[in-house]
């Protein structure tokens, strides 16, 4: 791995943790839990953006990828540390929420109505739009992911 892949990996995981442990504050998490919040922010957010940087994916199927990953995290420390896994989990995709995706959705669909619907502007709506919903998405799944594995009644086939 070069260095700039190597520093700014380290770089996206540092600021990935600042925003899963102000939100895991929000949602009153535990004190003891919080280190944990940080952790799976960052490994969430940077495995996403190794994904993308390293791998070449798209961001639809990183956030994924990544959502599942910080989801079993949590399941494995909710059992070792005797907590409820949303505990962990849900801070930690925080940070893999597409708020610049939706704003600039929002923002083109504001210009449509000041100025009137053209071809480049639909297309921006569409884009950010779809993208927004299939990042959201991902991460709903990603999270669901140990429910739809482990804690299923009937088995998967």
């Amino acid at each position: 791995m070069t260095t700039n892949l190597l520093l700014g990996l380290l770089n996206d995981m540092a600021l990935a943790a600042v925003p899963a442990v102000g939100f895991a504050l929000v949602f009153n998490v535990p004190r003891e839990a919080l280190k944990y919040c940080a952790l799976g922010g960052a490994l969430g957010h940077g495995l996403r953006w190794l994904l993308i940087n390293a791998g070449g994916m798209r961001i639809e199927w990183a956030t994924l990828i990544a959502a599942s990953v910080v989801s079993l995290v949590g399941v494995y420390w909710a059992r070792r540390l005797r907590a409820h896994p949303k505990v962990f989990t849900v801070a930690a995709m925080i940070p893999m929420v597409p708020g610049v995706s939706a704003f600039t959705t929002l923002l083109a669909l504001a210009e449509i109505e000041r100025t009137g619907l053209t071809d480049a502007l639909l297309a921006q709506a569409f884009e950010h739009g779809l993208r927004t919903l299939f990042i959201i998405a991902g991460l709903s799944v990603g999270l669901a992911m140990p429910g739809l594995l482990f804690y299923r009644r009937k088995p998967l086939v």
